[in-house]
């Protein structure tokens, strides 16, 4: 998650919480729900992702090259173990080679630059680390996940959605990439707009893996102490104003998945917190797009620092993040027999 002094996109305090929609928290999941073995494997698989990502490759940028690439190239190795066709995107930041990664899902494949016709929902997350940090939450456990939503998905789009799924993997979110244009989710979304690409709505995977149900260990930047809830016991969706309209499509059908709370707003992006991710570069590109986060910084310690390992992340909850979203996705790419 990248961090730095950011500039409003609306104006007045009026504005902080407008497009703000809370539906009812779910309550506790029966645990035989939750523990079977499918369950279990799918924990499992997230734990090696976010081990082979964070332990065995470790720190993942520009300045060790190696670890980038070693570490797009289990990305790519992951999803073509599915059976996907994977398209690099590659540009030069610094002048050195990098690349995202996409797969596309829903019965088209990726046919050069574009893909084939009809409307598009992204689903994203950086696959980089801070310099320094090996990056377990930040942001191997949204990486993991987006590689498990390639495998739950599949049984669960169906030959003919009307949406098109592409899940994308960005590098260089973090800095000193982040808000320029050698970022990786900026080449990307500037590149699709310049080629028209009818994005729906982005889902951006940032941070996503330590929740607590510790009385205060949760925090937030001011004002929106006030509207939510002090355990970090959820996952929160996060975006700006004009994103509204997808955030609360999005909450609904993740609501409707009953696996795990959730607590949503739509507000302003000088807020701290609320732009620093790859949902940034969407916005700026002029599409609607949410961040799915555990709240980083205002609720893991190890937030941004070498002790940023895999022995700290719920990846039995990790779990259940990535079985809602794969509903919340079906949902709203409108595979057969979904709402």
């Amino acid at each position: 998650m990248g961090s730095g002094n950011l500039t409003a996109r609306a104006g007045g305090p009026q504005g902080l919480t407008q497009g703000l929609t809370r539906g009812p928290r779910p309550g506790p999941v029966p645990e035989a729900a939750l523990s079977g073995p499918e369950e279990a494997a799918l924990a499992g698989r997230l734990r090696a992702h976010v081990e082979h990502l964070a332990s065995d490759i470790g720190e993942r940028h520009l300045f060790r090259p190696g670890s980038l690439e070693a570490a797009a190239d289990y990305v790519a190795g992951q999803w073509s173990a599915l059976g996907l066709a994977v398209r690099r995107q590659a540009f030069l930041a610094r002048g050195l080679p990098c690349a995202n990664l996409e797969v596309e899902l829903g019965g088209v494949e990726l046919g050069g630059e574009g893909g084939g016709p009809g409307p598009i929902l992204v689903v994203g997350a950086h696959y980089d680390s801070l310099e320094g940090c090996p990056g377990a939450n930040d942001n191997a456990s949204g990486v993991a996940v987006l590689l498990e939503l390639a495998r739950e998905l599949r049984g669960r789009l169906g030959p003919a959605p009307s949406r098109r799924v592409r899940l994308v993997a960005f590098a260089n979110e973090e800095p000193p990439f982040f808000r320029t244009p050698e970022m990786g989710s900026a080449v990307y979304a500037a590149r699709a707009w310049q080629r028209r690409e009818p994005i729906v709505g982005a889902l951006v995977l940032e941070t996503v893996g330590y929740y607590s149900d510790a009385p205060g260990s949760q925090r937030y930047p001011p004002p929106l102490s006030m509207l939510h809830s002090h355990r970090g016991d959820f996952v929160a969706f996060v975006a700006n104003l004009r994103s509204r309209l997808w955030l609360r499509q999005a909450a609904r059908a993740f609501r409707r998945q009953g696996l795990l709370p959730l607590e949503d707003v739509a507000t302003l992006t000088a807020i701290p917190g609320v732009a620093w991710g790859d949902q940034r570069s969407f916005w700026q590109a002029g599409y609607r797009a949410l961040m799915v986060t555990d709240t980083a910084l205002y609720r893991y310690p190890w937030y941004h620092s070498p002790e940023d390992t895999p022995d700290k992340l719920d990846y039995r909850r990790l779990a259940r993040l990535c079985r809602a979203l794969a509903g919340t996705v079906a949902e709203l790419a409108g595979a057969p027999g979904r709402r």
